[in-house]
């Protein structure tokens, strides 16, 4: 039996790192960016403990992975669910499809949080639903697996063999009129009972939890801090990530306005777009309220103007223009927006005015969107982002 110590405290460490990280951002000396990164500590510690406690994988089980809760940038559009695996185990998803617009399956050979360095993109397989032919609505079983089983002739995909995650993500264009899957996962081979943990298992549980924070930061922070220092504030990046989604082109930017002003973001829409969508974060590489805040859109919410062209209006308060970006009071942050299988991928741009004069920087025929109307709005989004699975 190890030695319990008498207090939890020295097992939590290294939870320090991630406050450490405050060095790492814009403001290190701000005691708002200060309560902000203490903020996030906890949010990644509570998260870490579904990491950690809730599955192995010899017994698999769906863990909430990014949300509105446990934040770190998902896109709000998007449910993330994890579990652990093993490469050299067999596994089956099975359950139903749902109507949601994409539902993939990535397996990699570590979850971010978990490792001090990811492996990118080594051991790191995608599949996405949608390239099978499984039809919205439609009950699927799908094998995963390092080899296809002998005789097998059902849905199944490789697994590298040095896979230890995998994470679904359901995407929703219209949150109130599609479903969410409906999944379960087992794995097939012949497994012991689910123990009792060990003492030393969950000391050493505990400690790794300690450490995600700080692992998050480290990865988040300097991806956030890369495109503010490459093109500043105010100007899109287009990027493709390794291991991402490989039909989807990011534009990340890095937004800045005074309380007296609004960035209008300006951008063609692709002839063929299935999905495209746009977001706010915090200067932390958090997405901003997304439930009872207007800080992201899509493709199927947004409005776009007569000349067929979306324009996007950030500002503190309402500027009473379709469109509005609410930045929940941050004057500062990110900005990421996902071109998705589309036949081309325009880079937008942002303009930055007086809020006062707005107007004169939007179409003549914009129309106007009074209190009553952004009310409904965003009452429309509270009950059907709700109605979500999100944890």
């Amino acid at each position: 039996m190890p030695e319990i110590p008498p207090s939890i405290l020295p097992l939590l460490v290294d939870l320090e790192r991630s406050v450490d990280n405050l060095g790492n951002t814009w403001r290190p000396e701000d005691p708002a960016y200060r309560a902000d990164v203490y903020r996030q500590t906890m949010t990644s510690l509570s998260y870490a403990y579904f990491m950690y406690f809730h599955a192995d994988a010899e017994h698999p089980d769906w863990a909430p992975l990014w949300n509105p809760v446990y934040t770190l940038q998902p896109n709000p559009d998007d449910i993330y669910v994890q579990s652990p695996i093993r490469g050299d185990l067999t596994y089956r998803v099975s359950g139903n499809r749902g109507t949601c617009k994409i539902l993939s399956f990535t397996t990699q050979a570590a979850l971010s949080g978990t490792v001090d360095e990811m492996p990118r993109p080594n051991g790191h397989n995608e599949l996405d639903t949608n390239d099978l032919g499984i039809g919205l609505g439609e009950d699927f079983s799908i094998i995963f697996s390092a080899a296809r089983p002998a005789g097998y002739d059902g849905y199944w995909a490789p697994i590298d063999p040095s896979a230890r995650g995998m994470y679904l993500r359901y995407r929703m264009y219209d949150w109130a009129g599609e479903t969410d899957p409906v999944l379960s996962i087992e794995c097939l081979d012949a497994v012991p009972p689910k123990p009792r943990l060990s003492p030393e298992d969950i000391l050493h549980r505990i400690r790794e939890m300690a450490k995600f924070p700080a692992r998050k930061t480290d990865l988040y922070y300097q991806m956030q801090n890369g495109v503010k220092e490459r093109v500043g504030f105010n100007v899109f990046e287009p990027v493709r990530y390794p291991g991402a989604l490989v039909k989807q082109t990011y534009w990340p930017a890095c937004f800045q306005l005074e309380p007296d002003e609004a960035l209008i973001i300006e951008t063609e829409i692709p002839e063929s777009a299935p999905y495209w969508n746009i977001q706010l974060n915090d200067p932390y590489f958090n997405a901003l309220e997304y439930v009872y805040r207007l800080s992201s859109t899509n493709g199927a919410m947004a409005t776009l103007s007569s000349d067929g062209k979306y324009r996007g209006v950030i500002a503190l308060t309402d500027p009473g223009v379709p469109n509005w970006l609410d930045p929940a009071g941050y004057t500062e942050g990110g900005i990421y927006g996902r071109w998705y299988d589309c036949d081309s991928e325009p880079v937008p741009t942002i303009q930055r005015v007086k809020l006062a004069e707005l107007r004169a920087h939007l179409p003549a025929d914009t129309p106007v969107v009074g209190p009553e109307e952004r009310a409904e709005e965003i009452r429309r989004r509270v009950v059907a982002c709700q109605r979500r699975r999100r944890w």
